[in-house]
C-alpha cells in the first residue's frame, strides 16, 4: 500500500513557474514504482500530464506540456517532482500524483495506475 501526498500547487500569473511536489509513503520501496502527474480541469476528464519510470532514466510528457513541464525523482526522498515553467491559463486544473509498480518503462493511461493522491490545485490566472 502506497500513500500520496501532493504539495506545492497554488495561484500564479501565466507565464509563471511552479514545483508541484509528491511524498509517497507506506510499506513499499519507492524505487519499485513508476510515478506519474494527471490533471483534471472542471468539466473534464482526469488527463496524462507526465510520468517517469522507477530510475528516473525513462521519461513521458503529454504533447500539451512538453517544453515547458519537467517531471523527476528523488528515490532516496521518495519523492517525485513536476517543474512547471511558462504556465497557461489552460493548465489551470487540479494535479494528482499517481503510483504503480513498474519496470523500466512508464504508464501514460489512468488505468495504470493503481495508487493515487488527493491532488493539489494549480490556478494560472491571465
Amino acid at each position: 500500500q502506497v500513500q500520496l501526498v501532493e504539495s506545492g500547487g497554488g495561484l500564479v500569473q501565466a507565464g509563471g513557474s511552479l514545483r508541484l511536489s509528491c511524498a509517497a509513503s507506506g510499506r513499499t520501496s519507492f524505487s519499485s514504482y513508476v510515478m506519474g502527474w494527471f490533471r483534471q480541469a472542471p468539466g473534464k476528464e482526469r488527463e496524462f500530464v507526465a510520468a517517469i519510470n522507477w530510475s528516473g532514466t525513462r521519461t513521458g510528457y503529454a504533447d500539451s506540456v512538453k517544453g515547458r513541464f519537467t517531471i523527476s525523482r528523488d528515490n532516496a526522498k521518495n519523492t517525485v517532482y513536476l517543474q512547471m515553467n511558462s504556465l497557461k491559463p489552460e493548465d489551470t486544473a487540479v494535479y494528482y500524483c499517481a503510483a504503480n509498480i513498474g519496470g523500466s518503462y512508464y504508464y501514460t493511461r489512468v488505468d495504470e495506475f493503481r495508487y493515487w493522491g488527493q491532488g493539489t490545485q494549480v490556478t494560472v490566472s491571465s
